[in-house]
């Protein structure tokens, strides 16, 4: 066999992904469910009783607008990011990282996605969700990538404002105004972002450090962000108590947000005591099944109790 021609095969194993493939990865999908979701429990919960089909109707709509601008955010922070992404194993495989996508070309794709989004949003929908989305856009891609996240070690937690704001605009989707409630859902996803990503920040701390970015386990080591996980698991455990004190949920809800709770607290306590990169791994991985089946629980209390 000549080793210069190589079998098919083998070349085929390194051909770049459909232009479509790429073009969805900018979307960070999992991230965008994840916000669609959280969006979607906003609607539920602002609808009292069972929603009619208007009520569906309107959500899809809904979700659909939410979907193609978070999608548009994530869109130009891959190619903000584009450089600090192919340093770092975790995002090396993005398109733009990998130079598969040109700068033009990921920018109009932002921006349509941007554009669509929030002309349905604004047309279907209501102006208030149009404009809170396009603000959370513009908090996401442009005050925390660009300005915050290269600039300070609490990046996470103040542009962690724009990652809770998918229940407000699911809230304002169905009722045109932003409610008390909402804003506790925004309490709740606001102080469970910052032991989230730092989780995963210590057990990736070189990709941050190689990347020049001032990640908390960077700029003030593993000892402290590991304090900083377990006091905000705390925080965020007397804020998961919120919607029972406030009514918005009953028993059903408040018994799975202690157990959930606790979990998440003694994660952080063991992460602080005693420090292993499996653990950390394991606390990341725990923080989003925390989020995903308290919204969850949430929604079933909604309507079955």
């Amino acid at each position: 066999m000549n080793p210069s021609n190589p079998p098919a095969a083998s070349a085929s194993t390194h051909r770049a992904p459909s232009r479509f493939a790429q073009f969805y990865a900018l979307t960070k999908p999992r991230v965008v469910q994840l916000i669609v979701f959280c969006a979607l429990i906003g609607m539920v919960l602002a609808v009292p009783g069972v929603p009619g089909w208007s009520h569906i109707q309107l959500a899809l709509i809904a979700c659909a607008g939410i979907w193609l601008v978070a999608g548009a955010a994530a869109a130009f922070n891959c190619l903000v990011e584009q450089h600090i992404d192919a340093r770092m194993r975790r995002t090396a495989w993005r398109p733009t990282a990998r130079g598969e996508l040109s700068n033009p070309l990921t920018l109009a794709f932002s921006a349509g996605l941007c554009a669509l989004g929030s002309w349905i949003l604004y047309v279907w929908v209501n102006p208030l969700t149009m404009w809170l989305t396009f603000a959370t856009f513009v908090g996401y891609a442009v005050v925390y990538t660009v300005i915050l996240k290269p600039l300070t070690p609490q990046n996470i937690v103040i542009g962690g404002a724009s990652g809770a704001m998918p229940p407000v605009l699911g809230w304002a989707a169905m009722t045109g105004s932003v409610g008390p409630e909402a804003l506790i859902l925004f309490l709740i996803i606001f102080l469970w972002t910052p032991p989230h990503f730092w989780a995963l920040a210590l057990y990736r701390v070189e990709d941050y450090r190689k990347a020049g970015l001032p990640m908390l386990p960077v700029t003030h080591g593993n000892e402290f962000t590991r304090l900083q996980i377990f006091l905000y698991t705390l925080v965020l455990f007397a804020a998961c108590l919120m919607p029972f004190i406030f009514k918005m949920s009953g028993w059903l809800y408040l018994v799975v947000a202690v157990l959930l709770s606790i979990g998440f607290s003694w994660y952080g306590w063991r992460l602080w005591r005693a420090y292993s990169e499996a653990l950390a791994r394991k606390t990341f991985r725990f923080s989003l099944i925390h989020l995903s089946v308290l919204f969850a629980a949430l929604l079933l209390d909604h309507y079955l109790v």
